[in-house]
């Protein structure tokens, strides 16, 4: 013991062959999250195949912001992403330079890009490092270059020829798999990530795999197609110079907002989404020249914002939050910038427009009475979960949050919310202590629709949960990236998952339109012999793993989460994870939708529920039959 004590105390070596260089290719694929942030399989919005056809696009958009090119093509096929756009086209000698030379690119110089997203020269290399295959072409004044890489090596490259092609630059590249495990780009993610791109470039068509994208009223458009519910006055619409707005109030909780630097959507808002939010507040509350709580006058807000500024500043590579305190280098304040301008702006819109600000007088009113309604039991409500999270077994937390600053995975942090102690024990041994935390409901949570905002603090269920995630003032405050619900995949379990979609719905809507909340999946059967095991998570599962192993395997059926054992369980919280995202669309109206399904209409949905019905005798002669 003595030995083996006193040779780790020896110092460990530091030699010239610990020293290491890597080429810029090597470096990209072994720190791949320093360049696009997490990787990620494409069942998430910010996986990694995602911003390598983001950081091409940027490009393209860049071009049309400089008035060339109005039209931009995207294909994805068998996972090969194909983007052409028909601006200026990359200066031919330069096309090896800028796809394969470090800190290469014409962002530096603000008079050619005055105000791009990508200013570090990184983003089209770090596209080449981390496709198996990628091609470039230039294409200017009838002539072009084009070079081919593999896994950023070169593996062709052309002389300068003469083509019929129109100006502009192509690029195709398929993500690595070796790098980016069992990817599928899904449509709805991509189309999401076009839509958001006309409507900051009013007049750019962009035509994914046939379909085309376009817009005339920019951000109008974009609040009209995410609101899902009618909004209560028609979208203030203010533009001006490196600045556009839209603002109206929709009958819902919370605030809903969407925000744009250069045409990046900032997720995590920023420096402009701040002094936005506050500006807004003050104008209107000194329009009125009330007493008014800015809670109040923002209660129910849907509103973007887009601004474009001088060599911006975000708070990660990933750009999702906005780091800039100026416009510029010689440039005013954001804070500054934008309040100067909605407080002209607004103000007159509210002086010239006495209907709208008479209707915008009535809601700011109804928030209020309804906060002071239930002032008494806010407090109190406060002061028991604070009391409770001191010895809280409903809650147990991780030591990373996404409200941590200066911790690079902070956007991993998630919230397991499970029903019953076996579920949650599991769970709760299996997690990761740094980045997983889990929340325990006792039995059936409240089918909360149709009440009021009362009911988040009178019921302790809620109003635990809602000090969990920190979000009774907004989303600012959230402390996980990911809500998951994870119940029993039987009828209890998926009433369970309704009603906690219901409380989201009805009380926090930003929470699911922000993509933060989720479904975990886990696997319905396991099916091994003494060789290997295969977990699966659907009945075509079960029947090609009873294929692949082989003659009378052994077959277990997970009724529920505490069947499955804690260190089974790693296996489907880890690295791996299954989650559904819960998202709504404009069509998904949430008023109509939880009357529906939520609501007394027993006899509407009774119909539904028997038109639907599939009786268990139906899965069986399936089974039977294949």
């Amino acid at each position: 013991m003595n030995e083996i004590n006193s040779l780790l105390q020896q110092p460990t070596d530091y030699i010239d062959d610990d020293i290491k260089t890597l080429e810029w290719r090597e470096h990209i694929r072994v720190r791949p999250g320093m360049y696009i942030g997490k990787l990620g399989d494409g069942t998430a919005a910010d996986d990694g195949i995602y911003v390598l056809l983001k950081e091409v696009l940027d490009n393209c958009i860049d071009e049309f912001m400089m008035g060339y090119g109005k039209s931009i093509t995207v294909t994805i096929q068998d996972n090969r992403v194909t983007i052409r756009d028909y601006g200026r086209g990359i200066p031919l000698n330069k096309v090896i330079d800028v796809s394969s030379r470090m800190n290469t690119g014409a962002k530096y110089d603000s008079k050619a890009f005055k105000k791009s997203v990508g200013l570090n020269g990184v983003g089209i290399k770090a596209v080449n490092a981390l496709s198996s295959s990628f091609r470039i072409a230039s294409f200017r004044d009838n002539e072009c270059n084009e070079v081919e890489y593999e896994a950023a090596n070169i593996v062709r490259q052309t002389d300068i020829v003469a083509t019929n092609e129109r100006n502009g630059t192509l690029v195709s590249f398929i993500p690595d798999p070796t790098i980016f495990i069992n990817y599928v780009y899904q449509d709805e993610f991509v189309e999401n990530l076009l839509k958001n791109y006309v409507f900051l470039n009013a007049g750019l068509t962009i035509v994914y795999n046939g379909k085309t994208f376009h817009s005339k009223n920019g951000l109008a458009d974009l609040l009209n197609e995410k609101m899902t519910t009618d909004p209560l006055y028609p979208i203030i619409h203010l533009k001006g110079d490196d600045i556009e707005v839209v603002i109206t109030h929709c009958n819902q909780y919370g605030e809903e907002y969407y925000s744009f630097v250069n045409g990046q959507y900032t997720t995590q808002g920023g420096s402009h989404l701040s002094a936005f939010k506050e500006t807004v507040g003050r104008v209107i509350k000194e329009y009125y020249n009330k007493g008014f709580e800015y809670s109040d006058i923002r209660s129910g807000i849907v509103a973007a914002i887009s601004i474009k500024v001088e060599e911006p500043v975000f708070e990660s590579q990933t750009k999702t939050k906005l780091g800039s305190k100026d416009m510029g280098p010689e440039g005013p304040s954001v804070s500054k910038f934008i309040g100067d301008f909605i407080k002209k702006g607004l103000d007159n819109y509210l002086h010239i427009n006495s209907e709208t600000s008479d209707i915008l007088l009535r809601k700011i009113t109804e928030s209020e009475k309804e906060r002071k309604a239930i002032a008494g039991i806010t407090k109190l409500a406060r002061e028991r979960a604070k009391k409770a999270n001191l010895h809280n077994k409903k809650l147990r937390d991780c030591r990373i949050h996404l409200t941590d600053s200066k911790v690079e995975n902070k956007e991993e942090s998630c919230l397991f919310i499970t029903e019953g102690d076996s579920a949650s024990g599991s769970i709760t041994k299996s997690r990761d202590p740094n980045l997983q935390a889990v929340f325990s409901l006792r039995g059936k949570p409240l089918n909360c629709f149709g009440l009021t905002k009362k009911i988040v603090y009178e019921n302790e269920e809620f109003n635990l949960l809602q000090a969990a995630l920190n979000i009774e003032d907004g989303l600012e405050g959230l402390r996980y990236n990911k809500v998951i619900i994870a119940t029993d995949a039987d009828v209890d379990g998926m009433h369970i998952r309704l009603l906690l979609i219901t409380f989201f719905l009805q009380f926090f809507p930003e929470l699911i339109k922000s993509d933060h909340v989720y479904i975990l999946q886990t696997p319905l059967f396991r099916v091994r012999n003494k060789q290997k095991t295969i977990y699966c998570y659907s009945e075509e599962e079960r029947q090609q793993a009873v294929k692949e192993l082989g003659k009378n395997p052994e077959i277990t059926r997970f009724k529920g989460l505490g069947e499955i054992s804690p260190d089974e369980f790693k296996h489907f919280i880890g690295p791996d994870m299954r989650l559904d995202l819960v998202s709504i669309k404009k069509e998904d109206l949430i008023k109509e939708m939880l009357e529906f399904y939520m609501g007394k209409n027993t006899m509407d949905r009774q119909h539904f529920i028997i038109k639907n019905l599939v009786v268990e005798e139906d899965l069986v002669n399936v089974e039977i039959a294949s």
